[in-house]
């Protein structure tokens, strides 16, 4: 929620040389402002006071832009280079090695009109794109690159470029800096879920533990006569059709709910991973469930299971799309077809996932075991059909590094009658990815929002974060030879 509040701030370098047609970079400077602000971000740049157009040439102008961004470092979250005409690729990598800030970089380069190619009107920037991409490689600064060898900084097609770039910035930014709460441990049945708090670590990713007996004291501490009580009450009741149900179970998710979040606010969580069953019905009498949904809704994405890489995995999707992320089992073929499956949970589905009004009540299977009345809080329906973008990371201890698999599906309106929260899901190549899910020891779980973002996810983690990332039916448009 922190980083998803926050308002992308961009540094921006004009790199010239003198002998192009010092107007035209003015006019990429006024439009790359107006773009900026049009779309709600905001920009540090060198003043044109500073410098000749405020653009960067020679060391010293790299000196200055430099000292300015170090000191904005900490409301910078990316840089964009514009290339007007061919730029001085050394002054340019000059600045970013000394501002030394260590967030994304987008490369630009600026259309030539070929009507226009005389000394005045010529840009040459579509040459000096390589030179300043070999000279970021040769020090080491990872970037990005638009969609299009060049573009106009006016044009649609840059403007697309931005906004994939924002967010790109935002994924690495909340992952870099991310706090995710564990709430008890893991279920001892469930093995798949063991993860390295190190191999996070390395990231910047903090995991933030508290045991559940402190749960269960900070919600039997919560007073009826609270206001955050009685509101989180009648959320409850309002969430979903819930039956009959007493009194006593709606109080009991109630005051949990408000525990849980207080504990994710006094430690500044950004999403969390529950041991949800069984130690929580047994010890306190009702399942996570609702209260899990309704965190989800308020942009604070939590996986089942104690599942923290699942929550990693939810809230990198969160910072990618702006969109509430839902988690999953990959959980039963559809009859005979080969790219559909279901996959389905108890469920914590946020509400805004579901086609239909929920119903909130027992879980199905864990009820058969345990007290049904201490088993409250499941969300059930069915997933409402769209686009998707599905996302697992998975702590490989073995091997000392961060790995995942990515793709894009769509949630589809078939029929299928099972109890919890359904979503049926038709995958390209779903064999494929099977295969590659169990030849890689990837667990059953996987995180999906309702839109279409693993170019930016994959950029995001492969290119700024190291992650190794096997992204499924990649477009022919992202294939890029990695050496």
């Amino acid at each position: 929620m922190r980083f998803m509040e926050r308002k992308i701030t961009f540094g921006v370098i004009i790199g010239v040389r003198a002998f192009f047609n010092p107007a035209l970079a003015g006019g990429d400077r006024r439009d790359i402002l107006e773009l900026l602000k049009r779309l709600g971000y905001d920009a540090v740049i060198t003043e044109t006071s500073e410098t000749p157009s405020g653009s960067i040439e020679t060391l010293a102008d790299a000196k200055l832009c430099a000292e300015l961004f170090y000191r904005h470092r900490g409301e910078i979250d990316g840089v964009i280079v514009l290339l007007p005409n061919f730029g001085d690729e050394v002054a340019i990598a000059e600045t970013l090695k000394r501002a030394a800030l260590g967030v994304p970089v987008l490369t630009q380069a600026s259309n030539d009109d070929p009507s226009h190619v005389d000394l005045d009107g010529r840009r040459d920037s579509f040459c000096g794109k390589l030179s300043v991409c070999n000279n970021l490689y040769q020090y080491g600064i990872p970037y990005t690159l638009t969609e299009t060898h060049t573009c106009d900084v006016a044009g649609e097609d840059f403007e697309a470029d931005v906004v994939k770039f924002a967010s790109i910035c935002r994924t690495v930014k909340g992952l870099r800096n991310a706090r995710i709460g564990l709430f008890g441990t893991r279920p001892s049945a469930f093995q798949t879920v063991r993860f390295s708090e190190k191999l996070l670590q390395r990231t910047g990713i903090n995991v933030v533990p508290t045991d559940l007996s402190q749960v269960f004291a900070a919600a039997n501490s919560v007073s009826a006569g609270e206001a955050a009580y009685r509101d989180r009450l009648a959320e409850v009741g309002n969430y979903g059709n819930i039956g009959n149900v007493s009194g006593e179970v709606l109080a009991k998710s109630a005051k949990l709910s408000v525990a849980i979040d207080r504990i994710m606010e006094a430690n500044e969580l950004d999403a969390s991973a529950i041991q949800c069953w069984d130690s929580l019905e047994d010890n306190y009498g009702v399942a996570a469930c609702v209260v899990m949904s309704m965190m989800g809704e308020r942009m604070l994405p939590s996986a089942c299971e104690g599942d923290v890489a699942g929550a990693v995995s939810m809230y990198a999707l969160l910072l990618a799309s702006g969109n509430i992320p839902g988690f999953m089992d990959w959980n039963n073929n559809y009859g005979l077809e080969k790219n559909i499956c279901v996959n389905t949970h108890c469920s914590n589905y946020p509400k805004s996932f579901m086609k239909n009004d929920l119903d909130v009540g027992y879980l199905d299977v864990l009820s058969r075991t345990i007290k049904k009345d201490n088993c409250f809080g499941a969300v059930k329906g069915k997933v409402a059909p769209g686009d998707a973008t599905f996302f697992r990371i998975s702590t490989d201890d073995t091997k000392g590094f961060v790995k995942g698999y990515l793709g894009e599906a769509r949630f589809i309106d078939r029929p299928f009658d099972m109890a919890g929260g359904i979503a049926v899901v038709e995958i390209p190549n779903m064999q494929k990815l099977m295969k590659t899910i169990c030849r890689n020891g990837f667990e059953h779980h996987v995180a999906m929002a309702r839109s279409k973002v693993a170019a930016v996810v994959n950029e995001a983690v492969t290119r700024y974060l190291g992650w190794k990332i096997y992204w499924h039916e990649k477009p022919e448009s992202e294939d890029v030879f990695e050496f």
